[in-house]
């Protein structure tokens, strides 16, 4: 158990806080690329591209882990958390706005992590993780129900189909983390294969496909979205999330994902004028809430107090 000073848990918060902005600034900055020059095979393309040449020599001196994931599990993780996921979910992006990504994307993940263990595993639900489940499926639900009815009344299926993929790219994701979990991979590691996985199989593919598409495109958007989905992402996140565990321990760390929908929605406003409904804000509300249950979140004193007596 991490025990934390309030200096402490300050600065585990900050570390925090920082990883869920990233993580919730992907739906927005990508939203404006794919609705603009770029699409979701670019994305994929520089996210996987600049990542796997930064992290090869960590596979290199690890290896493939394939005593702990076998060919099939390696496959699983790099589809689930590397280019075909980011395929779904920047294509998605391309349909719906940025805040039912956060919410649908990310926000759904732990409610699939959970069934999938659940079925396959047979793992046991603590009554609160059940409460979060049930609160992350109760705001899936109106967000998908409300925009589907929606958009039938206006003729319109587009962001449906956005919505659809999002729930996608949440399961893909879901089972690429049920597999790195049982291989007890760490994040570093894990991430080092999804990108030098992706970047062997994917970049030649898009490179066939595309061709010189990129070398066409401007050089200082080329340049950001590079650093941005290649360094900031993938890698940036991924070791500000692990200062955060390091200090608040798994359960705390975890929590700061709960952050994401919200965050989402708030930098989606001023950049890129796009304003949930009230339906949206309810939703984002009720899958936040559920994240930070299901993530096996600090509960509050006063509930700590009660469970003891």
């Amino acid at each position: 158990m991490v025990t934390t000073t309030s200096s402490n848990y300050l600065k585990g918060a900050a570390f925090g806080v920082a990883a869920g902005s990233i993580w919730a600034s992907w739906s927005v900055i990508t939203r404006l690329a794919v609705t603009t020059s770029l699409d979701a095979w670019d994305i994929a393309a520089l996210r996987f591209g600049v990542a796997g040449l930064l992290l090869s020599p960590v596979v290199v001196w690890r290896g493939l882990a394939r005593d702990r994931l076998g060919w099939l599990g390696l496959a699983v993780i790099v589809a689930g958390l590397g280019a075909p996921y980011a395929l779904v979910a920047a294509g998605g992006l391309h349909f719906a706005p940025a805040s039912d990504q956060g919410a649908l994307n990310p926000g759904c993940m732990p409610l699939f992590v959970a069934l999938i263990a659940a079925i396959i595993l047979g793992e046991k639900l603590s009554t609160t993780r059940k409460l979060g489940l049930s609160l992350i499926l109760a705001g899936a639900v109106v967000m998908v129900a409300w925009h589907a009815s929606a958009r039938s009344m206006a003729g319109s299926a587009s962001r449906s189909i956005g919505d659809a993929l999002f729930l996608c790219a949440a399961f893909l994701t879901a089972c690429g983390t049920v597999v790195m979990r049982q291989a007890r991979l760490d994040p570093v590691h894990a991430a080092a294969l999804v990108s030098t996985g992706s970047l062997v199989i994917y970049l030649p593919l898009y490179l066939a496909l595309h061709r010189t598409r990129l070398a066409q495109l401007p050089l200082a958007e080329i340049t950001i979205q590079a650093m941005f989905q290649g360094i900031l992402v993938t890698i940036v996140s991924l070791l500000l999330y692990g200062r955060a565990v390091a200090i608040l321990g798994a359960s705390g760390g975890a929590a700061f994902g709960a952050l994401v929908p919200a965050l989402s929605a708030l930098f989606a406003i001023p950049l890129l004028g796009e304003r949930p409904t009230e339906t949206d804000w309810l939703a984002i509300v009720l899958i936040s809430a559920g994240v930070y249950l299901a993530s096996g979140a600090p509960l509050p004193n006063w509930k700590q107090r009660e469970s003891h007596a």
